[in-house]
């Protein structure tokens, strides 16, 4: 007897989950969301308790929902008993993470749903999947009864709601992308509208959605357009190995541009840069070493002075300190090569040193990049902030070491 009872309890009286827990939920899956691409809401629920019907393609639909739908009224997600439950960790899973309660596809699933009448009716959503299963390439399935008797049964209305993005985000039996994801809450319906009425509304809220375009940056879709042809990869050595000899701009200029445009470029862009940072370094120690001085510009006779000490003191180990003393990398590579230092020992030294900076900065910028997604519009007054960071930062730097 002992052993049943907490299966019953599952089934037919979950346990009601508090707006701070739900707070807390809707904080954790739109950070998530945020860093896998960004997640934007239109509308809002109404007053009081209500069933929400939404479209299902995708397991991160659920996250969506929980991402956009308001904590004040501590959504429940209905989810199914034989795959959610089948287990004590996917049912604390389900349960600690989605607010889920088991509703069984095989007999009784009816008397999970009526369950709910009482949360409805204290103010709570309950959020349902009509069609019982992810649906395939955008298309919205049958919807069941079981949602509109629900909401008849507890008195309360029935509100649509329409998800694009997580068919990309999260596919049906595929990997997770990247992918911006879009919640569109419609107007109530009556607890009397049939299935169908129910379905067409989300339908017609889900194609509305997949329809809207983005709004975007021209300034950001000629970046985007340069930096994802052959010529993004190359300008990002070249730009680095010119300033790793002379240019004064440095490559992570560059690279906060075009990272936060188009994310995914990050990796190969930053690796780029830093094997032009790499080659460039190793050029700049080779003509000092042969007494060739290249210009230098917005550098001081105090960095210069800084770093002999340092190579003095460390050899190659000394380009360590460059990440974070604000010291051009051309200088050390310079003064590096009069000091005579192998170039061997100072590949294996710039590596680490420029590889944990240039990767740390790239990959950071990219995560900002997904953060804004659903912001590119204002790409443009992004790259005027970063140049103007850039100018002060670069300002002080000289400054300071005048």
């Amino acid at each position: 007897m002992t052993s049943t009872l907490p299966r019953v309890r599952d089934r037919v009286a979950p346990p009601v989950r508090s707006r701070f827990a739900a707070a807390l939920r809707r904080g954790l899956w739109w950070g998530v969301l945020s860093l896998t691409g960004g997640v934007e809401r239109r509308g809002r629920l109404p007053r009081g308790g209500c069933v929400v019907v939404a479209n299902h393609s995708s397991h991160a639909d659920t996250a969506a929902l929980l991402a956009a739908l308001d904590a004040r009224h501590t959504p429940a997600i209905g989810a199914a008993a034989d795959y959610w439950f089948a287990s004590p960790w996917r049912r604390r899973i389900c349960r600690r993470l989605a607010a889920g309660f088991p509703v069984r596809r095989s007999g009784g699933g009816m008397d999970d749903l009526l369950s709910m009448a009482d949360e409805l009716r204290s103010g709570r959503a309950v959020v349902l999947f009509p069609e019982g299963t992810r649906g395939r390439d955008g298309e919205l399935g049958t919807f069941h009864r079981g949602a509109l008797v629900l909401a008849g049964q507890a008195g309360v209305p029935v509100v649509p709601v329409g998800i694009a993005g997580t068919d990309r985000l999260l596919p049906k039996h595929g990997r997770l992308r990247s992918a911006l994801v879009r919640v569109s809450i419609g107007d109530p319906l009556p607890s009397a509208v049939t299935p169908k009425e129910a379905r067409d509304a989300v339908v017609a809220l889900h194609s509305r959605t997949v329809a809207e375009p983005l709004r975007d940056s021209a300034a950001r879709r000629r970046v985007a357009s340069v930096v994802t042809s052959r010529r993004g990869v190359p300008l990002a050595f070249v730009w680095a190995l010119a300033e790793a000899l002379s240019w004064p701009l440095m490559p992570e200029l560059l690279l906060g541009a075009v990272c936060v445009a188009v994310p995914r470029v990050a990796l190969k862009m930053s690796l780029g840069a830093l094997a032009g940072s790499l080659a460039g370094g190793l050029l700049a120690l080779q003509l000092a070493s042969a007494g060739v001085q290249l210009p230098a510009p917005l550098t001081t006779d105090r960095m210069r002075a800084e770093v002999r000490g340092e190579l003095a003191l460390e050899g190659a180990s000394a380009v360590r300190h460059q990440p974070w003393n604000g010291i051009p990398f051309k200088v050390y590579g310079a003064e590096a090569g009069r000091a005579g230092v192998p170039a061997l020992d100072w590949l294996g030294a710039s590596t680490a040193a420029r590889g944990s900076r240039t990767l740390t900065l790239g990959l950071g910028f990219a995560a900002f990049g997904l953060l804004m997604r659903r912001h590119r519009r204002h790409y443009g007054r992004c790259l005027i902030l970063l140049g103007g960071g850039f100018t002060v930062g670069l300002s002080l730097i000289v400054h300071g070491w005048s």
